[in-house]
């Protein structure tokens, strides 16, 4: 007999405004039965925006707990799911763009918190300094650039190159008139006389990382469907990592991942096991005994 997944038919409360619920929804309900209710009672921009604005003030993790309790108290429901994102160079190719996304689940009453990340490396991340778009050269080199960040299914946001004037900020362009008026407004506000475009990361501007939302949804759904082995509780799964995978050559421990730890939010239960890839060996180019 199959036991009912505690949270069928439960919902859960999702606070964005930038309809995160488009691409997070499905895969709790396909997963879990469990519904996702959205809210716009609650003022994500307040604890941080992509614009600079307002800066993020505590880490990503913390910024999304903020945003799940925040959208308990607007609600009165007890499960929560909240989203944060954080984009710059690759944390490993420094020159390559990358992003970070992180999904949290919290259950009030079982006093939960579970959560998933992911390092997107498809991503349209990318900005350009341009001069007032009357350039002839400076429009043809701004029509490569439109086209490289997906323009115009993907937004643009609009600043002045140099200095404050949030003025002359303009967000959510997806409109090749409106962002030419936004450059020349920008760059005539400008002290250096030029605009920054800038790729628009929020959800609802920028289809390529709803999509990266909607795979981690469904990577956390998945967790959140996993039970514990001791305890039956939602959201057995990797919570850490034990480097020293062996050196092919000599043997040395690398840094690379030799074991992923398996856990539980609820009873603390922890289990080691191999990587999932099932690499045994690391390569001699990746040891620090034959390549320091």
């Amino acid at each position: 007999m199959t036991l009912r997944h505690p949270y069928a038919g439960r919902s859960a409360v999702l606070a964005t405004m930038h309809r995160k619920e488009q691409a997070v929804a499905p895969a709790f309900e396909q997963a879990l039965g469990l519904n996702v209710v959205a809210t716009t009672d609650v003022d994500t921009d307040t604890l941080g925006t992509f614009s600079g604005e307002t800066p993020r003030r505590g880490t990503m993790l913390e910024t999304a707990l903020a945003k799940a309790r925040l959208g308990m108290q607007a609600t009165g429901l007890r499960l929560a799911i909240a989203s944060e994102g954080s984009f710059g160079p690759h944390p490993e190719i420094p020159f390559l763009p990358a992003g970070i996304e992180l999904l949290v689940f919290v259950d009030a009453d079982a006093q939960s918190v579970i959560h998933e990340t992911r390092v997107v490396e498809r991503t349209n991340f990318a900005h350009r300094v341009t001069a007032p778009v009357a350039d002839t050269d400076t429009d043809t080199e701004l029509n490569a650039f439109l086209a490289q960040v997906g323009f115009p299914a993907h937004g643009l946001i609009v600043r002045p190159n140099a200095g404050h004037s949030h003025a002359a900020l303009r967000k959510g362009i997806v409109d090749r008139a409106d962002l030419d008026q936004a450059v020349d407004a920008a760059a005539a506000a400008s002290a250096d006389g030029r605009a920054c475009i800038e790729t628009d990361m929020r959800a609802h501007m920028n289809p390529t990382r709803m999509a990266m939302l909607a795979h981690l949804a469904t990577q956390l759904a998945l967790r959140l469907a996993a039970r514990c082995p001791a305890c039956a509780a939602p959201g057995w799964g990797r919570i850490d990592t034990t480097p020293g995978l062996p050196c092919e050559e000599c043997g040395t421990p690398t840094e690379m991942i030799a074991a992923e730890v398996f856990g539980c939010s609820s009873c603390g239960q922890r289990e080691s096991r191999p990587r999932h890839d099932g690499l045994l060996i690391a390569p001699a180019g990746r040891c620090p005994q034959c390549n320091p």
